[in-house]
């Protein structure tokens, strides 16, 4: 994810404080990953420094001054652009998961304990996210759904991956 276009695309409801930006983002999309004052700031920073916001006001506070930032025009179309362009998809061709099969068959070990030691770890997170998606909201539902079918692609890898082990320990090990 951009932290800097997010925080555009925050910004375009109209001007708001880092503490505000913070906030904002935590609920819509840092659930699980809340953004750091730091990271705010100096996105902030990078932002304001390449043109796309700008200082909107300056208040005192009880420690440092706060500022006020707006989205620029150029802030706008910036974010326009990113919205705009698709997402690479990701292939996944250099897994961490397959590198572990591999290295277990090379070196003599289990290769299915590690498909059943992992296939037991996405059960158990997509336990966990279907009761988050059963207890959250519209956008809760979403973005669970989004790992959900993730964890069940990797499922089907793990699957297929255990049913043709024989014949990749035969590949790699020759």
């Amino acid at each position: 994810m951009s932290i800097g276009h997010t925080l555009l695309g925050l910004l375009e409801s109209g001007p708001r404080h880092g503490y505000d930006l913070k906030r904002a983002f935590d609920e819509k999309f840092g659930q699980d990953r809340p953004l750091h004052y730091g990271q705010v700031y100096s996105t902030m920073s990078r932002l304001l420094k390449n043109g796309l916001v700008e200082v909107d006001g300056i208040e005192p506070g009880g420690g440092p001054e706060r500022k006020r930032y707006a989205i620029t025009d150029a802030g706008i179309t910036d974010v326009e652009r990113w919205l705009a362009t698709p997402e690479k998809p990701e292939p996944y061709l250099q897994s961490t998961l397959y590198t572990k099969v591999v290295l277990a068959l090379l070196t003599r070990r289990d290769a299915a304990d590690i498909l059943d030691t992992q296939r037991s770890e996405h059960l158990r997170l997509m336990r966990i996210l279907t009761d988050r998606k059963r207890k959250g909201d519209l956008a809760d539902q979403l973005i669970c759904d989004h790992a959900l079918f993730h964890l069940e692609a990797d499922l089907r890898w793990l699957e297929l991956t255990a049913a043709r082990l024989d014949r990749l320990a035969e590949v790699v090990t020759k």
